[in-house]
C-alpha cells in the first residue's frame, strides 16, 4: 500500500465507467476496462469487478505484482475465477450482504405466483374473461433449497415465516440446522427431490453443481412440484429440463412448472424453446436487483476496505473458497 490508502483497480466494461466515490475516499483508484487493465495492474493491491468475467482478466494477469485481494460485485464467483486465481495467494470475496434478501423476495414472489396462478389470471384479463376458481394455499408447502449459503439461508428464513417446510442440499448432509433443520448431501438430491413442493436452486456453479438439475432429479420430482432457479443456469440442464415441464407443446409434463430467472444458454436467445414452455415463469437475471444496489455494493466494498487497510487481506471476512467456490 501506499501509506494507507491502498491502489485500487476498479474494473467495469467497456464504455461502461461508474465513480466508486466511497472507494476513492479510501483509496488511489484506478478506473480501468479490460483492455487497459494490464497498464492498470502494476503496483496495485485490490482489483475489484463488475460485470467483467475471468477471461477477460486472465490476459493481463501477468502484471499483478502487487495484487492480494480481488473483489466481486457479485454474489457468485465462478464467472470470475480463473485458474491462475485459483491457484494462487490472492483472497477472493463476494458482495455477501447486498443480494441475500432481494433474492429471497423474488423467490417467494415466485412461489406465490405459482400457489396462486398469477399467469393464469392475466390470462385471463387479456381475455377478459371473468372465472372464480381455487388455488393453492403455501402454508405448509415443502421447500428443498439447493445452495444453503448466505443467499439460501435468507430464503429459508422467508420462506420459513410464510408457514413453509424448509430443507436443504448441500455438499456435506448434517442436521439441526438453525435454518434449515436437515441439509442433505448433494449425492442424495434425486432421493429427496420427490418430497419438495418447491425444488429451489440457489447453488453457485461449480463442477460439482454443473448440470446438478438433471433427467434424474426431474423425474423424482412429484407431479406438482415447481423447480425455481435464482442460481445458475448451467446448474440445471436445459433439454432435462423441457423435456419435464412438456415441451415442445403436446407432450407430456413431468413436473407442474418452472420459474427461471438464470437459464442456460444465457441471455436467452429470441425462439429459444423455453420462452414458450408450458408453465414456465422467465425473467431477466434480475432476482437480485432493487432500486439503491449500487449504493449498497458501495458500502460493502468500503467496509472491507477499511479492514483491509487495518490488517490486510487477513483481515478480510468471509473469503470465498476457490476450490468449491463457496463462501467459509
Amino acid at each position: 500500500m501506499t501509506g494507507d490508502r491502498p491502489v485500487v483497480v476498479v474494473l467495469q466494461p467497456e464504455g461502461a465507467r461508474r465513480a466508486r466515490p466511497l472507494i476513492e475516499q479510501r483509496a488511489e483508484v484506478r478506473y480501468a476496462s479490460p483492455r487497459e487493465l494490464t497498464g492498470a495492474l502494476p503496483g496495485a493491491d485490490v482489483l475489484t469487478v463488475f460485470d467483467v468475467t475471468g477471461a477477460e482478466i486472465a490476459p493481463a494477469w501477468h502484471a499483478a505484482d502487487r495484487l492480494s485481494w480481488v473483489h466481486t460485485d457479485s454474489a457468485g464467483v465462478d464467472s470470475v475465477l480463473f485458474d491462475a486465481l485459483a491457484r494462487s495467494e490472492v483472497t477472493v470475496t463476494n458482495a455477501r450482504g447486498v443480494y441475500e434478501r432481494t433474492i429471497a423476495e423474488f423467490v417467494l414472489a415466485y412461489v406465490l405466483a405459482f400457489a396462486k396462478d398469477v399467469p393464469g389470471s392475466l390470462a385471463l384479463q387479456r381475455r377478459q374473461q371473468w372465472l372464480r376458481r381455487d388455488t393453492e394455499t403455501i402454508d405448509g408447502a415443502r421447500a428443498l433449497i439447493v445452495g444453503p449459503g448466505a443467499i439460501g439461508r435468507s430464503i429459508a428464513r422467508l420462506l420459513t415465516a410464510v408457514g413453509m417446510q424448509v430443507t436443504g442440499v448441500g455438499r456435506t448432509a448434517r442436521d439441526g440446522d438453525p435454518d434449515f433443520g436437515v441439509i442433505h448431501a448433494d449425492t442424495a438430491l434425486a432421493e429427496v427431490a420427490g418430497e419438495a413442493d418447491y425444488l429451489v436452486v440457489v447453488a453457485p456453479l461449480t463442477e460439482r453443481t454443473r448440470g446438478l438439475i438433471d433427467a434424474r432429479v426431474l423425474t423424482a420430482m412429484a407431479p406438482h412440484a415447481r423447480l425455481i432457479n435464482v442460481g445458475r443456469g448451467a446448474s440445471v440442464v436445459t433439454d432435462d429440463l423441457l423435456a419435464a415441464v412438456g415441451a415442445p407443446a403436446g407432450d407430456p409434463a413431468r413436473i407442474a412448472g418452472a420459474a427461471l430467472d438464470v437459464v442456460d444458454p444465457e441471455p436467452l436467445p429470441a425462439g429459444h424453446p423455453l420462452w414458450t414452455a408450458p408453465n414456465v415463469l422467465i425473467s431477466g437475471h434480475m432476482a437480485g436487483d432493487t432500486t439503491g444496489w449500487a449504493q449498497r455494493l458501495d458500502e460493502v466494498l468500503a467496509r472491507r476496505l477499511d479492514d483491509f487497510r487495518a490488517g490486510g487481506a487477513a483481515a478480510l471476512a468471509d473469503p470465498v473458497d476457490k476450490t468449491h467456490g463457496f463462501v467459509g
